[in-house]
């Protein structure tokens, strides 16, 4: 078997955002994915490799290691490579790009999940972040709302004006505002310490939360929790893995069935037009060989 090599320009050039989440409904109509994470340390290295199964999908493992100390000497702080393994033989079938999949996983989930749950033609979403991921979600959200206004909000001002002007946004100084002028609400920060309080949101609201990935981050208050219909990409990978719920559940702030579900039950993603909902994005490792088999499909296709 001959083994694909894709790299980012080449990967990219081949897939759209409504392939991505189309492929991500598709792979959730499969077997539940058997998903593996490892972390090895070396303060204050770290190898952290992430592998799913899905029974007619394949096997895809995603390694990475993060450095802190290149930034210093100018090289890449966080490196990596995914392996995708053919589900009938077990045979190596690509190497894929790191950071094409990471970017496309990442900004797809959160996207899927807006289709899933937000009002439709949203006047003004907003993005709260203006790092990588942030970028990549205005591009990821135009592909489906078009004719938004798009607005960011960053805590150094002068960075977050720059960076809005960079992505066609604009740059609102005050947070609270910011938030009840927007139908749709990213969150893409580094925060361990809520940002974003309950009391800002609104009736109709969505809101994607994509930083917290770590037991002590979160980024929204326990009364955002609590006025919102809750859902997740998947249970397995956040209730009790990610701060933003294991926080508020162990506390008692949420009870576990206050969450309606996850992408393998997308029959439960209802909502009213006044409902408030939030989706967290955890970005388990199905997610990643969901979005591989996509771009490996659609590079040969092309």
């Amino acid at each position: 078997m001959s083994i694909d090599i894709i790299g980012f320009e080449e990967g990219e050039a081949a897939i759209s955002w409504a392939g991505l989440t189309n492929a991500l409904a598709a792979g959730h109509t499969l077997p539940k994915a058997e998903i593996g994470d490892t972390f090895l340390y070396r303060d204050p290295d770290t190898l952290l490799s992430r592998s799913a199964w899905i029974d007619g999908l394949g096997v895809a493992v995603k390694s990475a290691t993060i450095f802190p100390g290149n930034k210093a000497a100018g090289r890449p702080v966080v490196n990596g490579s995914v392996s995708m393994f053919s589900d009938e033989t077990g045979e190596l079938e690509a190497l894929v790009d790191f950071h094409l999949v990471t970017k496309w996983k990442t900004a797809g989930d959160s996207l899927y999940a807006a289709k899933l749950l937000a009002n439709p033609d949203p006047d003004t979403i907003l993005v709260i972040g203006t790092g990588t991921v942030a970028g990549n979600m205005i591009d990821a959200y135009r592909s489906a709302f078009p004719h938004s206004r798009y607005i960011v909000w960053g805590r150094n001002t002068d960075y977050a004006t720059t960076f809005a002007e960079a992505n066609g946004a604009t740059s609102i100084a005050d947070l609270a505002d910011a938030v009840q002028q927007a139908q749709i609400i990213c969150t893409a920060t580094m925060t361990t310490e809520p940002i974003l309080k309950g009391e800002w949101l609104q009736a109709g609201q969505h809101l994607d939360l994509i930083g917290a990935y770590r037991p002590d981050m979160r980024e929204v208050d326990d009364k955002a929790l609590q006025r919102a219909k809750l859902f997740v990409d998947s249970f397995e990978t956040t209730l009790d893995h990610i701060g933003e719920l294991k926080i508020p559940l162990e506390s008692g702030a949420i009870q576990r069935g206050d969450i309606q579900g996850d992408f393998y039950t997308p029959s439960a993603f209802k909502r009213s037009p006044d409902d408030i909902t939030i989706c967290k994005n955890g970005g388990g490792a199905h997610l990643d060989l969901m979005t591989c088999r996509y771009i490996l499909d659609q590079w040969k296709a092309a």
